[in-house]
């Protein structure tokens, strides 16, 4: 790709910088602060150490809340779909829980848990257990039959059948839903961090706000959020390029 084309992105939000720093100039009497009030605020958490920590804490989170929910879904999505009867069991259970917002189990987290990581950490969990089981679910399904006949026909063993037809079969798709799970592990992370902890970049924004009107930093606090929510999709992107998981991409 030609470096002018990965630029393009970079030089588009350059210019809505300029224009967002335009308007403000403009407009002075707005309480919206721009890039280099912005810029400024960054500047006071890293002076006193408080961004670093901030951002450690909400992706501790985030890691554990959403490795736990793949450990325990993805199996039991995967399991649940190949067997039809386990999925006519289950599947009333799923839909009833499916749509509760995971921000309405916050009561119940803090009765559980207090207000600190597990109760953030239980909230997360909660949020990417059910897409995580419905993509694993969804991904047993959509195994093309020829190579479950194929996998038969040549009698292999169940260890062997799940190694080289069903894991390869189903990671792909696996990977788009991780993908599209982990952005709802970062939504759900800075709105429990507003209510259940003391720490964190949701706990930042809140916390700005109410002690003086801080809207730099709120600016400041939204920019890391989006920065390193951008990074996360470009991890789970990568995945998408190893070799080992792209048994069935089209080439291009």
């Amino acid at each position: 790709m030609k470096l002018s084309v990965r630029l393009r992105p970079v030089a588009f939000i350059a210019v809505l910088v300029v224009i967002w720093q335009v308007a403000v100039d403009r407009h002075p009497g707005q309480l919206l602060p721009g890039p280099w009030g912005v810029a400024g605020g960054i500047g006071d958490l890293l002076q006193h150490g408080l961004l670093l920590k901030y951002v450690v804490a909400s992706l501790f989170r985030v890691t554990w809340g959403f490795l736990l929910a793949a450990v325990i879904a993805i199996p039991l999505g995967l399991t649940i779909g190949w067997y039809r009867r386990a999925e006519m069991a289950f599947s009333p259970l799923v839909q009833i829980f499916r749509p509760i917002s995971p921000l309405a189990w916050i009561p119940i987290a803090i009765l559980w848990f207090g207000v600190g990581d597990l109760a953030a950490i239980f909230l997360i969990f909660v949020g990417c257990f059910f897409p995580l089981l419905l993509t694993a679910m969804s991904a047993v399904h959509n195994i093309p039959a020829v190579y479950v006949n194929v996998g038969r026909n040549f009698g292999l063993s169940t260890a062997d059948f799940i190694s080289r037809v069903l894991y390869p079969a189903v990671v792909p798709q696996l990977i788009i839903g991780s993908r599209i799970t982990l952005g709802i592990a970062w939504l759900v992370v800075v709105a429990a961090e507003m209510i259940a902890v003391n720490s964190g970049l949701g706990f930042l924004i809140i916390d700005a706000r109410n002690a003086g009107n801080r809207y730099d930093l709120v600016i400041a606090g939204m920019v890391m959020i989006g920065t390193i929510g951008l990074l996360l999709d470009l991890g789970m992107r990568s995945l998408e390029r190893v070799k080992s998981f792209r048994w069935s991409y089209t080439e291009d």
